[in-house]
C-alpha cells in the first residue's frame, strides 16, 4: 500500500472550481485549467489515503472493476506512466468517467466507512489528464487483422468502447452516427463545462489512428436499413441509446416553450461549438426545470450562462438527507442531498412538489406553471396550489427506452417489458449476429456502465466471429433475460 498511515494522517482535499463569477462568464470546464492539474498539488498525499484493502469494495462497486488501489499506490510513488497503464487496463475512457462519473466507488471506500472516502475520482483525472499532457496516451493498433468486419451503430460511450476493443483485436469497425458529429450525448449532451469537446476529440483521433472508421449523418433504418447492414457486415452491435424521453401529460402541455431537456442543451451545445447563436435560449427568460437529476442540473447551469431571469428546479420526490439513511448502508450508492457544480451558481431547487398543469399566454405559449406539494405518498397537499413563473420550462424526467421504430423494427428485435433490446450473456439480440449493449439494453443507466457494457459486449462479439473464448476482458455480465424467439 502506499502510507500505511495515510488516511489517518491526511484530511480529505478534492479539487476547488474556479469562481462562479468566473465560471459562469464562459462555458469552459469549472476547473481551472484541467480538472487533473487543479488537483495535482496535492493529488499525490491524498493517493496515500488509499489502504490498499484486503477486500477493496471499490472494486465491487466500479462496473469496470477499476484498479484503483493499485494506481493509488503508483501516484503515490510517481510512478505516473504505470499508473495511467493500470487505469487504461480496466477503462477505455477515464478522462469521460474522471468528468462525468458519480464516483460509485467512492460511495464503497472502506474509509468512507469511519472517515471521509479516498478521492479517488480527482485521482483517476488527474492521471488520465497527465497522460495526455505528457503525450502518452498513444494508438494501439492490432497485430494481425481479422478480415471480420462489424458495424456499431451509435457513437455514445458504449458504442466508442466497443469499437476501439473490436478494432484493437484486430477486427474491421465502421461506427455509424445519425448526427453531424461523433460522440453521442458526450458530444452535444453533455454541456462544454462538464466536458469541453477538445476532451472527446482527442480519444477519437486516436481511435482513428488505430483504424477505426466514423460515419455521420448516416441514420441507420433510414438512409441506410438495418436489412442492409446485416448482409453488409458479419457482426451489427447497437449501442443507440436510451432516446425516447418521459414525457408530462398535464394540462397545457401543448403550449409552446416546452420542451425536453436534451433538445434545449443539444441546442445549447451546438451554438457553442459553432459559435453561433442558439436556437433554443433561455436569455431573459423564467426557466422551470421538472427533475432533480444530473439533466436537471445540467440545464440549470446552461441557463444561468445563457442570462435567465430566474431559473427553478422541481423534484417530486423528498429533499435528501445529508447523511447516508440507515436503509442504505455501506458500501451501497446512498441517495443524498448533493451540490453540483451548476447548483452553486444559482437558481433555486423546490422538492416534494408535482406539477398540475402549465398556464399560457392567450392559449399559445407558456407563461407559468401551477404546482402543489405532496405528501409522502406523492399526493397533493390541499392548500399548497400556487403558480411559479415560467416562460421556458424543461422536462428532465429520464428516459423510456430505445426508439421502437427503425432499425429495432426493422430487425424485429425482442425486448423486454420495459421496451428494451433483450440480449443474451454474450450481448447477442434475438437476431443472431446482433448485438446491443448500453442504454438500449440496459435502461437509462450511468456512463461508466456504458463503457463496461460496450467492453464486455467487445468480448461477446469477438467470441462470435473467431468461434472461440475471446480474450478481451469482460468485466460485467448484466442481469439478462430469456430471449423470445
Amino acid at each position: 500500500m502506499a502510507d500505511p498511515q495515510g488516511f489517518m494522517k491526511v484530511a480529505r482535499l478534492v479539487a476547488e472550481r474556479r469562481s462562479v463569477a468566473e465560471r459562469v462568464s464562459d462555458w469552459c470546464e469549472v476547473y481551472p485549467g484541467t480538472p487533473g492539474a487543479a488537483v495535482l498539488p496535492f493529488i499525490e498525499t491524498q493517493a496515500s489515503r488509499c489502504m490498499d484493502c484486503g477486500v477493496p469494495f471499490c472494486h465491487a462497486a466500479c462496473p469496470l472493476g477499476n484498479l484503483m488501489p493499485e494506481w493509488n499506490d503508483l501516484v503515490w510513488r510517481d510512478e505516473w506512466r504505470a499508473a495511467a497503464d493500470r487505469l487504461h487496463a480496466t477503462n477505455n475512457f477515464p478522462e469521460f468517467t474522471g468528468r462525468l462519473c458519480p464516483a460509485l466507488c467512492e460511495a464503497a471506500c472502506v474509509v468512507g466507512e469511519y472517515r471521509d472516502p479516498v478521492t479517488i475520482k480527482n485521482i483517476e483525472v488527474a492521471i488520465i489528464d497527465r497522460a495526455w499532457a505528457d503525450r502518452r496516451v498513444e494508438p494501439i493498433s492490432a497485430d494481425w487483422h481479422s478480415l471480420q468486419t462489424i458495424a456499431v451503430v451509435g457513437s455514445g460511450p458504449a458504442g466508442l468502447a466497443v469499437a476501439q476493443q473490436l478494432t484493437r483485436a484486430g477486427h474491421t469497425v465502421v461506427v455509424y452516427e445519425r448526427a453531424d458529429a461523433i460522440g453521442g450525448l458526450l458530444r452535444y449532451g453533455i454541456p462544454n463545462f462538464k466536458l469541453e469537446k477538445t476532451v472527446l476529440e482527442r480519444r477519437l483521433k486516436q481511435m482513428a489512428l488505430e483504424g477505426t472508421t466514423f460515419k455521420t449523418n448516416c441514420n441507420i433504418g433510414v438512409d441506410i436499413t438495418g436489412t442492409q447492414l446485416v448482409e453488409r457486415f458479419d457482426a451489427v452491435v447497437l449501442a443507440i441509446g436510451s432516446t425516447v424521453p418521459r414525457d408530462l401529460n398535464v394540462p397545457g402541455r401543448e403550449l409552446a416553450g416546452i420542451h425536453q431537456a436534451v433538445e434545449y442543451l443539444t441546442a445549447a451545445t451546438k451554438a457553442v461549438v459553432n459559435g453561433t447563436e442558439p436556437m433554443l435560449s433561455a436569455q431573459g427568460k423564467h426557466v422551470v426545470i421538472i427533475g432533480g437529476g444530473d439533466t436537471g442540473a445540467d440545464c440549470i447551469g446552461t441557463a444561468l450562462r445563457q442570462g435567465a431571469a430566474s431559473v427553478t428546479s422541481l423534484e417530486i420526490m423528498p429533499r435528501p438527507g445529508e447523511e447516508r439513511p440507515q436503509n442504505q448502508p455501506w458500501p451501497t450508492y446512498p441517495n443524498l442531498y448533493r451540490v453540483a457544480s451548476a447548483h452553486e451558481e444559482g437558481g433555486e431547487r423546490l422538492y416534494s412538489v408535482s406539477t398540475a398543469r402549465f398556464l399560457g399566454d392567450a392559449a399559445t405559449h407558456v407563461n407559468a406553471i401551477e404546482v402543489s406539494d405532496v405528501d409522502t405518498k406523492l399526493n397533493p397537499i390541499p392548500g399548497t396550489t400556487r403558480t411559479l413563473p415560467a416562460d421556458l420550462v424543461l422536462l428532465a424526467m429520464g428516459f423510456l427506452g430505445p426508439e421502437p421504430t427503425g432499425v429495432v423494427a426493422e430487425l424485429g428485435l425482442a425486448l423486454d417489458a420495459r421496451g428494451n433490446v433483450i440480449r443474451d450473456a454474450d450481448f447477442q439480440t434475438s437476431v443472431p449476429g446482433v448485438f446491443a449493449c448500453g442504454d438500449c439494453g440496459r435502461g437509462q443507466s450511468l456512463i461508466v456502465w456504458a463503457i463496461a457494457e460496450g467492453r464486455s459486449c467487445a468480448n461477446g462479439v469477438d467470441a462470435f466471429l473467431t468461434n472461440r473464448a475471446s480474450n478481451l476482458p469482460k468485466p460485467i455480465v448484466p442481469t439478462t433475460r430469456p430471449l423470445t424467439r
